[in-house]
């Protein structure tokens, strides 16, 4: 098994890094404009949405402390604004990347070529209508695999003193999550098995959960986080890429 601590590469910083870089390259540029305004637009919604509901889930909890309990409140507190802050956010990815799910497989098609030529055909814009079944189709299935975990937790959350564990659970979830949103367009692209593409991406668990954790960080920061998207598709082909063991051309 190759030693994935040693190169810059593999530093989860590294991979968006790249990714952000690479979106000032004209060649893939068409390729980025879709996914961006898509940020743009669910983001922007969202943050509104998020607004509206946080004084009642905070009015919630409050209540929900028992009055023995009070004096953890400022210890709980923090604990609890992560844990929002983590679910409005992996939400935000989740429907962006529903609707832009098509444009992102392309682009990662394209990075797929830049990066390991022959892996994947190359196609044109004429080409985008069959990415649309495809990629909905495996949005559908990182779906289903998310939700049951999300519910669990869900249920979790209101478990007196097991809920002061939660919000760590869903920033891991949601970092794991984000890490095999950005990689599998690449492995979709290259007919991989999603049980096989999480396979691949737990080996080494901790890269995949750091590079995650990286977009969801990133996500927090206002401007960067409406092009983030595409960065992270970009970022995410490089470390399926190498995680897979193919050539990169392109550094």
């Amino acid at each position: 098994m190759r030693d994935y601590r040693h190169h810059n590469m593999h530093h989860a910083a590294g991979y968006l890094i790249i990714g952000l870089r690479k979106l000032l390259d004209p060649k893939i540029r068409p390729f980025v404009i879709i996914p961006v305004v898509v940020n743009i637009l669910v983001f922007s919604l969202l943050v509104w949405w998020a607004a509206e509901k946080f004084t009642i889930v905070d009015q919630w909890l409050t209540n929900a402390l028992p009055s023995w309990l009070s004096f953890l409140s400022f210890l709980i507190w923090p604990l609890f604004v992560i844990a929002f802050l983590a679910v409005t956010f992996f939400t935000f990815n989740l429907v962006a990347n529903f609707i832009a799910a098509p444009f992102n497989g392309f682009l990662a098609e394209k990075i797929q070529v830049e990066l390991d030529p022959g892996c994947v055909p190359d196609a044109d814009w004429k080409d985008l209508i069959q990415f649309i079944p495809r990629t909905i189709g495996r949005e559908c299935q990182r779906l289903g695999y998310y939700l049951p975990k999300a519910l669990v937790l869900l249920a979790l959350s209101f478990v007196p003193v097991v809920n002061l564990f939660t919000p760590i659970l869903w920033l891991l979830l949601s970092a794991w999550m984000l890490s095999i949103q950005y990689c599998d367009y690449a492995a979709d692209n290259e007919l991989v098995s999603f049980k096989e593409m999480k396979s691949q991406l737990a080996a080494p668990y901790s890269q995949s959960v750091a590079f995650g954790a990286m977009v969801a960080l990133l996500t927090l920061i206002p401007f960067i986080n409406l092009i983030l998207m595409p960065a992270a598709v970009i970022g995410g082909t490089h470390l399926w890429v190498e995680r897979r063991g193919g050539r990169i051309e392109h550094r």
